[in-house]
């Protein structure tokens, strides 16, 4: 499984970015696609994530109703669109995966198998 993040950039608070992870290499459809972040010294942290059966999705309490997770099916890829961004979310953005998460591992970067490389993404102020 290989994984390829795209999206971030430089944008003002109050703006908009929209990131993608494009995997490939699948050898299953039970897959639960997670963002992480992590800002310099600091821990990776959860962001939001989406399972690709029934299409559940979770979010950090810290960008509920700012940030959306989707999954563009015919693509295998997922998006995460990031209005309202406020300084704190500067931060490089990693894509991960894995095939046999429960629902209590979701928000635990260790449980993922499969990352990409981060996208830096970087809010004025």
């Amino acid at each position: 499984v290989q994984l390829q993040a795209s999206g971030g950039g430089l944008v003002q608070t109050g703006g908009s970015l929209r990131l993608s992870c494009t995997a490939s290499g699948l050898t299953s459809t039970s897959w639960t696609t997670g963002w992480f972040r992590q800002a310099p010294g600091q821990e990776r942290e959860f962001v939001a994530a989406i399972r690709w059966r029934g299409g559940s999705t979770f979010y950090a309490d810290s960008v509920k109703g700012r940030f959306t997770i989707f999954r563009e099916n015919a693509k295998n890829t997922v998006h995460l669109q990031m209005n309202n961004l406020k300084p704190e979310d500067t931060a490089v953005y990693y894509c991960a995966m894995d095939s046999s998460l429960i629902l209590s591992s979701i928000r635990t970067a260790f449980q993922y198998d499969h990352w990409g490389r981060g996208t830096l993404v970087t809010v004025s102020s």
